[in-house]
């Protein structure tokens, strides 16, 4: 890595929000008499998807918020997860509903994000939050992107008349990534697999945002000398070590070539230890904001 680019720790950052929000959590409680509780469900047996509950779950419970974990079997039927959902709904303890993805094959995801009260929707994948983001009234906004855009403002400071290219279109990352960035009058363009010369239009990038779920699809000479680079992707590869590859041994690399990008960014972010731990403490932070909204409770800045 070259002396110039500096490593963008989403880990401490992280760290520090999860207590900010602890804090506030507390003195919700105090003064109101509301603690924050999230649900999270999960249906099948999916090992990936059983670490990150777990992890979500102890999270929550270390930020003074209540916590609810609800399994089902991988042979449940939507019927079931719909009427669970309902339950939750219902549920004034409860002021965020997390569902894990992905779902078993028999059920429809969308029809289950949907059924998520928007208000306790604090992954924000619901339509009516994709719309408040879309048009800028408040609302609960998906958590990555909003990671991201708090490591890129603790970074830069005032993002306003960068140009910002987002590459990756899905609704989870890229097209709430591009809002958020547009609210902070950033120059915004969205790119994706069929982008006319993508390495051109990413070199126009202040900021570059890869979310596309290739391991090192974007490579140095792609970025523009003293670029921000926010890395979302997390991917498996095999291990460099040819004996640990044989073993079937592998390492964790994002969308970005690191090594090349390192020394021509100036500002990037690692994978791990990037993007990824801003995602729970995001939720955290959605989780308080949504039980303040219940409360009818302004929520305290916590990005600060």
């Amino acid at each position: 890595m070259s002396d110039g680019a500096t490593l963008i720790d989403g880990k401490a950052f992280a760290a520090r929000l999860v207590q900010r929000v602890a804090a506030a959590a507390a003195r919700l409680s105090a003064d109101h008499g509301v603690q924050p509780g999230l649900a999270v469900v999960i249906v099948g047996e999916d090992p990936a998807s059983q670490v990150y509950v777990r992890s979500k779950g102890e999270r929550t419970v270390e930020a003074g918020m209540y916590s609810e974990t609800h399994r089902l079997p991988a042979t449940a039927t939507q019927a079931e997860l719909l009427a669970l959902i309902d339950r939750l709904n219902a549920d004034p303890a409860l002021h965020g509903i997390l569902v894990q993805l992905p779902l078993p094959a028999q059920i429809d995801a969308d029809a289950v994000l949907a059924a998520i009260d928007p208000d306790k929707d604090v992954d924000g994948f619901h339509v009516v939050n994709a719309g408040r983001l879309a048009v800028g009234l408040p609302g609960l906004v998906p958590c990555t992107p909003l990671g991201c855009l708090m490591l890129l403002k603790d970074q830069l400071g005032d993002l306003s008349g960068l140009n910002a290219v987002v590459v990756g279109r899905s609704n989870i990352v890229g097209k709430p990534m591009a809002q958020l960035l547009l609210g902070e009058s950033c120059t915004v363009t969205i790119a994706h697999s069929r982008t006319r010369d993508l390495p051109a239009l990413c070199r126009t990038a202040d900021i570059l945002v890869a979310a596309v779920g290739r391991p090192e699809m974007i490579r140095g000479d792609w970025i523009r000398p003293g670029a921000t680079v926010i890395d979302v992707g997390i991917n498996r590869v095999p291990s460099r070590d040819p004996e640990k590859a044989a073993q079937g041994k592998t390492r964790l690399v994002g969308d970005v070539a690191f090594d090349e990008a390192a020394a021509v960014a100036g500002r990037i972010t690692p994978v791990p230890g990037g993007v990824g731990p801003m995602t729970i403490a995001c939720l955290l932070a959605n989780t308080y904001a949504a039980a303040c909204r219940a409360a009818g409770v302004e929520p305290e800045k916590l990005d600060a």
